[in-house]
């Protein structure tokens, strides 16, 4: 997982100088990797430890919650990547997860808006509901339509 590039195949190496052409994402608007707590928490190690447990313990409870809402409703993926997030202000290897799930977001969007695949997407969709369409006239013709409740007794 290459996470320090926008370029495929591509490794950042950290220097110091500003001729660094090709930075990571957080490095070129000034802020690198690693904690966003304010100086005078990280000044203190018992308060910083206590404000990464803190940190820890919202973004699980989040992500907890966002697993939950995959199955029922609600923005389950949204409210998982917020927890990320809420990590990655703390965690560097959030950071670099959230790094490479951009970048894996942005690759997907950029080939879903290539008019071939979108091509191909229309073909299958259509087929797909033709499908479903047939079978379930199949069903209706054989079956018939039956309510589960019982009208004509009422």
């Amino acid at each position: 997982m290459n996470t320090g590039s926008d370029e495929p195949g591509e490794v950042v190496v950290a220097s110091g100088g500003a001729a660094d052409e090709k930075r990571a994402d957080g490095e070129r608007d000034g802020q690198g990797l690693g904690s966003k707590a304010p100086e005078f928490i990280k000044a203190r190690r018992a308060l910083h430890l206590s404000w990464q447990v803190g940190v820890f313990v919202i973004g699980l409870a989040v992500v907890v919650a966002g697993i939950i809402m995959l199955p029922l409703p609600g923005p389950g993926w949204v409210v998982i990547f917020g927890g990320m997030a809420i990590w990655a202000t703390e965690f560097v290897w959030a950071q670099l997860v959230l790094r490479w799930t951009k970048r894996k977001v942005t690759e997907a969007a950029q080939r879903a808006l290539d008019p071939a695949v979108r091509r191909r997407n229309i073909v299958l969709t259509s087929i797909g509901l033709v499908i479903v369409i047939v079978l379930v006239g199949v069903y209706v013709w054989k079956f018939g339509v039956v309510m589960p409740w019982k009208i004509k007794d009422q």
